[in-house]
């Protein structure tokens, strides 16, 4: 065994130790849990959707514990402004000058709770987060501590006075997960545990920044084929182009295809995908795995898809089987 297998295979206990702790609290979410954690070692963001009730933050402030990494919860709201987010310039009457004082932006993980409903100025100042991994607060600019993660929450039921994200916000998300209802085991599980007060958030800590890191350069060295490579080019060139792939059904519903951010996103979760399966090198399921989530808020349906009922999810299931892998 290699000293990269040993490494591989230490993170991956590890890992399997943090899903663990994170168990502790949150009942059953293993799926949301994974998503959060292929953002956090491909150093992506994370928009979530479900309705309220699922655990959402539960499951997110958890995780920062048992990561080890500060956590801000952000409520946004219509009269939120860029500076509660940031921060601002306050007068310090003592010293006689402007001082910063510096937002809840500043930590590792920021939950961004129901994010579409504060308007475009907020958003735009998150939006230079998320990109630049940096804040302007006057005439200066901060850079944020690394990790850097927002994992944006959204309720897909209620619309009224909530502000749609932007496509060019969306597609800066890695990944829209939806989150859904526990099973019913799962929900007798956790409402034995609400009434019979046994509900517990002590968890440890198990890894640290530093392993983060290490995680991360992990995940670069996975190894993809070049065929892997074109297979994820033909299906992102499909959801653009589907008549030349005979996608003609399809191609009725789709107004936009995915962008540039599909392919690269596709491969980076592909990696971290492989690598928590505890893998070098990234398979074609791997690949499936992750698509939905990786292009369900990439391709842009028409006012036909939506009279047919037909969502991208299920477009997305079409190319899945009928786009060749390349040889």
């Amino acid at each position: 065994m290699t000293e990269a297998t040993e490494l591989h295979q230490e993170y991956k206990q590890k890992i399997q130790q943090a899903i663990g702790e994170v168990g502790k609290v949150v009942v059953g979410q293993e799926y949301m849990v994974q998503r959060l954690l292929i953002g956090l070692f491909t150093n992506s963001h994370i928009l979530l959707e479900g309705v309220p009730g699922l655990a959402k933050t539960l499951t997110i402030s958890t995780v920062a514990r048992v990561l080890h990494l500060d956590f801000q919860r952000i409520q946004f709201t219509p009269d939120l402004l860029p500076a509660d987010l940031v921060g601002t310039m306050i007068y310090n009457q003592k010293e006689g000058k402007f001082e910063v004082k510096k937002g809840p932006i500043f930590a590792n993980i920021i939950l961004a709770d129901e994010i579409n409903r504060s308007p475009a100025k907020v958003q735009s100042a998150l939006l230079e987060a998320m990109q630049e991994k940096q804040v302007t607060i006057g005439e200066t600019s901060f850079q944020l501590d690394r990790p850097f993660l927002v994992l944006a929450t959204q309720n897909p039921v209620e619309q009224e006075g909530t502000y749609p994200l932007p496509e060019a916000q969306v597609d800066r998300f890695m990944m829209k997960v939806s989150v859904s209802y526990p099973t019913k085991e799962q929900e007798l599980e956790i409402m034995r545990r609400i009434s019979n007060m046994q509900f517990s958030y002590e968890v440890k800590p198990v890894l640290t920044k530093q392993d983060i890191f290490a995680i991360r350069d992990a995940v670069n060295q996975v190894k993809i084929s070049e065929s892997l490579e074109r297979y994820i080019i033909e299906l992102v060139t499909a959801t653009r182009k589907p008549v030349e792939y005979k996608l003609e059904k399809e191609a009725q519903y789709i107004q936009f295809g995915a962008s540039p951010r599909a392919s690269i996103n596709l491969n980076l979760a592909a990696k971290a995908q492989a690598f928590l399966e505890g893998r070098e090198y990234v398979l074609p399921e791997d690949i499936k795995e992750v698509a939905a989530d990786v292009m369900n808020h990439r391709i842009l349906l028409n006012y036909e898809a939506e009279a047919d009922n037909v969502k991208t999810t299920d477009i997305i299931k079409v190319l899945l089987q009928k786009v060749p892998i390349s040889r």
